[in-house]
């Protein structure tokens, strides 16, 4: 008994293939296939590749090629056969396909088994001592300076410690700069380091739509900022210039799907996790929102033209919203009588909906895309963000506050367009409810689509204050408090001021 449980101690430890499933876009399917593999102890390589349509992914054991001797009594035609199809870097039996169908990428397993141990060091793999494509541009630039090999690799090792490499991987790099291939890195090999990498220097460069000039919003989808393929944009303009601050692209039919797809994914696991767990997030929320407040509201008085204090005003009624979600643990508490009558108990549970979408207008750019998605998101929800695409830009730096405070890919998701975006959400029946503010016409609209699919709608309309003036109140105050009430923001709000009314006449103010 012994002896057997000893043998069983000394099996290789058996590889896990990645979980098959569906992903937004390719990158994001490598991603994980990646991830999985370090995780079981090997390292994924991209065997082929057509960008649009495929990729096969197999394991790279490290250039570690199987031993093909020509036998005797072998042909020469059989022996060129052997050749070709053992001449690849891989030649481990694992591959893993991802096929792109319906505009989402599916991946499948074609053969999910080893021919070789698992690695015990992740760091031992040649993938590890590559250069990322910024350590590549620096050993360019030091070597024009004049710099020998060592003292590179010196310098490189001050800003990433963990680097591997050796004199030697430096003199080869040099070698093809002088050939002029300054692409050196190659990228088919995913590895723990590599990502690390790339993350760290994606966190110290500017996104791509931030490089553009004007920018180009973009879409939030599966945790990641993409830009629309969209032909199509509208200009945001500053009012007070009339200068284009920023292009929204209109968002695509197969973008739509693929952010609803992102929040349908992502709503399983959120829902389950706990809700102190979703809470902190949102204490970290309402920390950065606090951070960049001078930002958010520069970037409201950019587009939408308000003043500047009123644009602060604007994100602090929304940060008001914010700190409530970081209190909904007890808002989320049941109810439960018993023995209502004999033998019966009666008992209320709260749940999460699914996938739910707001629909925001463009007089408070701030404050009313955080009257939505906190409160949603800490409830258990995923959710699909449809800013104004007037001032979008407000409701993109919140999905970056959200996503540094820690809220997992998916969870939010932000998409822009008109009439056919609005179409989509009331339409699509993986969204279980909206959330609208706006105009009477628009909200009547949305709101009788929407219900032909069963949706929950809470459709904001209409919105006018009245003032009620008392014969005791101040002249000096009221007429204060009427005019910011009625022309603030240029009375562009739905809260503007339309109707006052004087108790007991204005003939006791002595008009």
């Amino acid at each position: 008994m012994d002896l057997q449980i000893c043998t069983e101690l000394d099996d290789p430890q058996q590889m896990l293939p990645p979980p098959p499933g569906t992903f937004v876009d390719r990158d994001e399917l490598i991603q994980h296939v990646g991830d999985f593999a370090v995780s079981q102890g090997y390292v994924v390589t991209i065997k082929q590749s057509k960008r649009d349509r495929v990729v096969i992914l197999g394991c790279d054991r490290g250039g570690v090629y199987r031993n093909r001797q020509k036998h005797m009594d072998e042909s020469s035609s059989e022996h060129s056969r052997r050749k070709k199809t053992g001449s690849r870097l891989t030649n481990c039996p694992f591959e893993a396909v991802g096929k792109k169908d319906d505009g989402l990428w599916v991946l499948t397993i074609k053969n999910g088994t080893h021919n070789h141990e698992p690695l015990k060091d992740i760091s031992e793999h040649p993938s590890a001592r590559r250069f990322s494509e910024r350590e590549v541009l620096l050993i360019k630039e030091m070597t024009e300076s004049g710099l020998k090999p060592r003292q590179i690799l010196k310098r490189l090792r001050q800003s990433n410690p963990d680097l591997l490499s050796t004199p030697k991987h430096v003199y080869n790099v040099k070698a093809k700069l002088r050939q002029g291939n300054v692409a050196v890195r190659n990228f088919k090999s995913l590895s723990t380091q590599k990502s690390f990498v790339r993350n760290n220097y994606s966190a110290v460069t500017e996104p791509s739509w931030r490089q553009c000039n004007p920018q180009r919003v973009p879409n939030l989808i599966g945790g990641r900022f993409v830009d629309s393929q969209s032909f199509t944009s509208i200009d945001v303009l500053n009012p007070a210039t009339q200068q284009v601050v920023s292009q929204v692209p209109l968002t695509t039919n197969e973008e739509f799907k693929a952010a609803v797809f992102s929040a349908k994914r992502a709503f399983p696991l959120w829902r389950n996790t706990p809700i102190t767990t979703r809470q902190r997030i949102m204490f970290k929320f309402q920390e950065l929102i606090r951070r960049d407040i001078d930002k958010l509201a520069m970037c409201i008085t950019s587009e939408h033209g308000k003043a500047l204090k009123d644009a602060y005003s604007d994100v602090l009624r929304g940060l008001e919203v914010v700190e409530h979600a970081c209190g909904l643990a007890t808002l989320q508490m049941g109810e439960f009588v018993s023995n209502v009558t004999n033998g019966v108990d009666s008992f209320s549970i709260r749940e999460p909906l699914g996938v739910c979408a707001g629909i925001c207008p463009f007089d408070f750019p701030a404050m009313i895309p955080l009257w939505m998605f906190p409160i949603a998101v800490t409830c258990g929800n995923t959710f699909i963000l449809k800013p104004s695409e007037k001032d979008p830009g407000a409701s993109v730096m919140l999905a970056e506050l959200a996503t540094e405070a820690g809220l997992p890919n998916g969870v939010l998701n932000i998409v822009h367009g008109t009439d056919d975006i609005l179409n989509a959400i009331s339409d699509d029946d993986d969204i279980k409810a909206i959330s609208f503010v706006g105009p009477n016409a628009a909200g009547a609209y949305i709101y009788s689509r929407a219900l032909g699919t069963g949706k929950r709608i809470q459709s904001n309309v209409g919105a006018k204050n009245h003032a009620v003036v008392l014969p005791d109140a101040s002249m000096d105050a009221t007429l204060n408090a009427l005019g910011a009430a009625g022309f603030g923001a240029a009375g562009q709000k739905c809260m503007a001021l339309s109707t006052v009314v004087f108790v007991g006449g204005i003939s006791l103010w002595g008009c």
